[in-house]
């Protein structure tokens, strides 16, 4: 393939169809992604539900650090920088902890959970 020249804005047509392929299927791992999130937060939701009821802490800091181990290591194992997923999921441990404090602050409270 050719390269385009940066000067002019003419690309080849084989490299435009080899970027939209490409940006295609990054489009469809993003639609996955956000899917398989949306799916996690439903689990965590059933989860901070079943720990107001029972009055469990919002967060489980020895669960965390074992899943961000496991993470760094499915991370290496995928060839994905370790660091990058445990930053990923610091941050999806975040907003969980979060979700379960509203969570545990309306069962408390006797009012309806919200959505996010």
């Amino acid at each position: 393939m050719t390269t385009s020249n940066p000067g002019t804005g003419d690309v080849d047509p084989a490299v435009r169809e080899e970027l939209a392929r490409l940006r295609d299927s990054i489009d469809n791992i993003d639609a996955a992604v956000v899917h398989m999130l949306a799916e996690r937060f439903k689990a965590t939701q059933q989860v901070g539900h079943l720990k107001a009821e029972h009055q469990l802490p919002p967060a489980d800091p020895a669960r965390e650090a074992r899943q961000i181990e496991r993470l760094r290591n499915l991370a290496e194992n995928a060839k994905l920088d370790p660091a990058f997923a445990e930053k990923f999921l610091n941050f999806i441990i975040a907003e969980v902890i979060r979700h379960h404090e509203r969570i545990a602050d309306d069962t408390v409270n006797g009012t309806t959970p919200t959505a996010n």
